[in-house]
């Protein structure tokens, strides 16, 4: 699966690789800054390109929640306090930070969003953890080779919070099978998010694309784009903020040998 990534580039190099550079996109961005470590369970807001609007980069959550996500009433946390619908709703969007490719058509959270309301989603790099036992795990962070900005394939919801009438825009990434070199670095779930060959990214936001082609176009891209290493375990820490450069040097375990050479 895929819960964290980064997006190391600011709002005109953002605008600037998808060619939407109008003053009104760069508004839109305002709120955005560099994020070196982005977890999807903190729900930030990151920009997506949407198929409504495709001339635009937008701010959405990560974290689906389906715009008929009905919180209940009365509802409380373990400590007895009462719950908002915005955090019910949070809540819910945990379970939906990615959806499986092969079911996005059948899930009840999903297909009602991969018709027609499918997203670009903007990073540089994947962060992932390789097992090498129950306890034992080395992060990677994975990138393509020329370090560009790539797009994960997502779809995106808007959800009216009932109490507040504020409309919560959400997205949520896709996932495919994992390649090899994924499956070495990743394998405990076998997963890699959806990410889009470079040239097929308009394709995934027309909205004229039928079933059959959106199904053909969720597929692994292949492990020639990528490469990868291992990472310091600043990224898990409890006590430092992982949202810094640091979290991507690369940072070698005595004995542990790269999983990237072994695809060469």
């Amino acid at each position: 699966m895929c819960y964290h990534y980064s997006l190391t580039a600011d709002k005109f190099e953002i605008s600037t690789r998808y060619a939407l550079e109008d003053e009104e996109t760069i508004a839109l961005m305002n709120d955005y800054d560099i994020v070196y470590h982005n977890d999807g369970f903190g729900h930030r807001p990151m920009p997506v390109i949407t198929a409504d609007e495709p001339n635009k980069i937008q701010l959405y959550d990560w974290g689906l929640i389906p715009h008929w996500f009905t919180p209940k009433e009365g509802a409380v946390d373990a400590k007895g306090n009462k719950l908002t619908a915005l955090q019910q709703a949070r809540a819910f969007s945990n379970q939906t930070l990615n959806a499986i490719g092969e079911t996005v058509f059948e899930k009840p959270s999903f297909r009602n969003y991969i018709g027609k309301k499918r997203c670009l989603v903007p990073a540089n790099g994947i962060y992932e953890w390789h097992h090498l036992d129950k306890k034992t795990k080395i992060p990677h962070y994975i990138y393509l080779k020329s370090k560009e900005i790539f797009s994960f394939g997502g779809i995106f919801s808007h959800w009216t919070d009932p109490e507040t009438g504020e409309i919560v825009k959400t997205f949520s990434i896709l996932t495919n099978p994992a390649t090899p070199l994924m499956s070495r670095i990743h394998n405990s779930k076998l997963r890699q998010p959806f990410i889009l060959q470079r040239d097929a990214e308009g394709r995934w936001v027309d909205n004229n694309l039928k079933k059959e082609n959106i199904k053909e176009m969720i597929l692994p891209l292949e492990d020639t784009h990528f490469t990868a290493h291992t990472i310091s375990k600043l990224i898990t820490s409890r006590y430092e903020s992982s949202n810094t450069p640091e979290v991507m040097e690369p940072y070698d375990y005595e004995g542990f040998k790269s999983l990237v050479d072994d695809a060469a």
